[in-house]
């Protein structure tokens, strides 16, 4: 994303950060090795087996402590035989296996993300120094599942941003649901909310300054839309939302969104203003 898109995030992480800071970071994979830094910090690996075992790894130069749990859709297609082995190199046994067949699973519903999972086996043990792999695999090595690891819940602006990105590919691949089921969260909702607030301060801001600056001319007037080009702006505004909210969650697009309904609210169109022009009748 670009700047203006971290600047928008950013204000979301600064009046949202009590929820933010209780959730895993996203990582959306498709590949069957994977690289996990920072074990102690809280992701969530969200894959689907195809035919191949899925491993993490994990290099730590001091002790720290190895939190494993995994998740599945909570849908009746889905398969819970899932085994997590949990090994540290150059020993024989491994650490844990965590075989899912033998779990009472668990419906789990969380509600940052607003998404309902079958939840079980987990491990949680503070290990020494050293290299450790994680096998996710099953008989049939098919099925989707989220794979938990550390427990520190840590959230800045990238992993913010990081997660409007992904959240809605996550909805539409793993859950199977359209990303305007993120509306229904807290976060999704408060993402809406707090763009819609920049938009109507910008809005604001913009009007205060044209009018300061140009208090005697068409520049300075308080309105200069009629009400078909309100109305025009309301519609705009609306197919702006309802777009971004059913595709990627753009930050641009939803804030574009706002500020076309606060040019049609306060009948002052912004472009019109830079360009000397109304539509309001004389």
């Amino acid at each position: 994303m670009n700047v203006t898109s971290k600047i928008l995030a950013l204000c979301l992480l600064l009046n949202f950060f009590p929820l933010i800071a209780s959730a895993h970071q996203p990582r959306l994979i498709t590949w069957n090795e994977i690289q996990v830094s920072a074990p102690e910090i809280s992701k969530a690996y969200y894959t689907e087996l195809s035919g191949n075992p899925h491993t993490y790894n994990i290099i730590s130069t001091w002790a720290f402590r190895l939190y494993v749990n995994i998740l599945v859709p909570n849908q009746k297609s889905q398969t819970t035989d899932f085994t997590v082995t949990i090994s540290k190199e150059w020993t024989i046994m491994p650490l844990a296996v965590l075989e899912g067949k033998a779990f009472n699973w668990k419906p789990f519903f969380e509600p940052f993300w607003h998404d309902w999972y079958s939840m079980w086996p987990e491990y949680s043990k503070i290990v020494e120094p050293g290299n450790y792999t994680i096998t996710v695999t099953n008989p049939d090595l098919k099925g989707k599942y989220s794979l938990a690891v550390g427990e520190k819940e840590v959230f800045d602006l990238t992993e913010t941003v990081n997660a409007v990105t992904l959240i809605p590919q996550i909805k539409k691949e793993f859950f199977q649901k359209y990303p305007i089921d993120f509306i229904l969260s807290p976060f999704g909702a408060g993402f809406v909310i707090i763009l819609y607030l920049l938009s109507f301060f910008f809005g604001f801001l913009y009007r205060f300054l044209l009018k300061s600056l140009a208090r005697w001319t068409i520049r300075g007037a308080s309105k200069n839309i009629s009400t078909p080009d309100r109305i025009l702006r309301a519609f705009l505004g609306l197919s702006l939302l309802i777009r971004a909210i059913m595709t990627s969650w753009s930050p641009l697009l939803i804030f574009f969104s706002g500020f076309c309904f606060f040019e049609a609210i306060w009948s002052r169109c912004g472009f019109y203003a830079a360009l000397g022009k109304s539509s309001c009748p004389l």
